[in-house]
C-alpha cells in the first residue's frame, strides 16, 4: 500500500511539472467551450440546447489529448519495466497511474464546468447536473482509455493506434453522458437512468481496465 500511494504522489508531482501534460487536457477543454459560442452565433437557445453536448465533447477530446503519457513516459525512462517486475501486482499498479490521470487531468474538468456551463446560457441547475455526469463518466473514459495507452506504448506512433482504439470504447460513456446531460437541461424526471449506466460503465472500467491495461503491457513489453 505505501508504494501504490508513493505511486500516485509521484504520478501527480510529474504531471504537474511544466510539459508534464496536465494542464494540456484543460486548455484544450476551455478553448473548445469558450470558442463555441461563436461559432454556434447569437441564438441562445440553441446554446442551451447544445451545451451539455459541447461540454461532453469537450471533455472526451481533453481526455484523448492527454491519454498517451499515461505510460510513456515511464516507458521511455525506463520505470516502466521495474514496476511490471516488482512485487506489487501490475493491476494495482494501473488502478493507482490511471487514478493519478484522473485526479490530474479528469477532476478539473468537473471543476471548471460550472464556470463555463454560464458561456453556454445554462442555468445553475444544469450545469451542476452535467458536472454531476461528467463526475460518473470520466472515469469511465479514463479506465477504458488506459487500455489504449497499455497497448500503444510499446508502438512507434502509437498516439494514432490510441485514437483508434479508445474511441469506439468511448461512444457509450458520451451517449449517456450526453442523455443524462440533456434529460437534466430539458427533462428532469429521465435524469436518473442514464446517470446510473455512467456509473455502471465507470464501475465495469474500474474492474476491467487494470486487468486488460496490466495483460497488454505484459505482452507489449515481453
Amino acid at each position: 500500500m505505501t508504494a501504490l500511494i508513493a505511486l500516485l504522489r509521484r504520478d501527480i508531482q510529474v504531471a504537474l511539472r511544466v510539459g508534464g501534460g496536465a494542464l494540456i487536457g484543460v486548455l484544450f477543454f476551455l478553448i473548445v467551450v469558450v470558442l463555441m459560442p461563436f461559432a454556434v452565433g447569437p441564438d441562445l437557445a440553441l446554446l442551451k440546447k447544445l451545451g451539455p453536448a459541447i461540454l461532453w465533447l469537450g471533455a472526451l477530446l481533453a481526455s484523448l489529448l492527454t491519454l498517451d503519457r499515461l505510460f510513456a513516459a515511464d516507458h521511455d525512462d525506463g520505470s516502466l519495466d521495474l514496476l511490471t517486475m516488482s512485487r506489487t501486482p501490475l493491476e494495482l499498479v494501473c488502478l493507482t497511474k490511471a487514478i493519478a490521470h484522473w485526479l490530474v487531468a479528469g477532476l478539473p474538468l468537473i471543476v471548471a464546468t460550472p464556470i463555463l456551463g454560464l458561456l453556454l446560457n445554462l442555468d445553475g441547475d444544469a450545469t451542476v447536473a452535467v458536472a454531476l455526469t461528467l463526475l460518473a463518466g470520466t472515469p469511465a473514459l479514463t479506465f477504458t482509455g488506459m487500455i489504449g495507452a497499455a497497448l500503444a506504448v510499446a508502438l512507434r506512433r502509437g498516439g494514432l493506434l490510441l485514437a483508434v482504439l479508445v474511441l469506439p470504447l468511448s461512444i457509450p460513456v458520451l451517449i449517456f453522458g450526453v442523455a443524462a446531460s440533456n434529460a437534466a437541461v430539458l427533462e428532469p424526471a429521465g435524469f436518473g437512468a442514464p446517470l446510473s449506466i455512467l456509473c455502471a460503465l465507470s464501475l465495469a472500467g474500474l474492474v476491467i481496465g487494470p486487468l486488460a491495461a496490466a495483460a497488454s503491457l505484459r505482452q507489449g513489453l515481453d
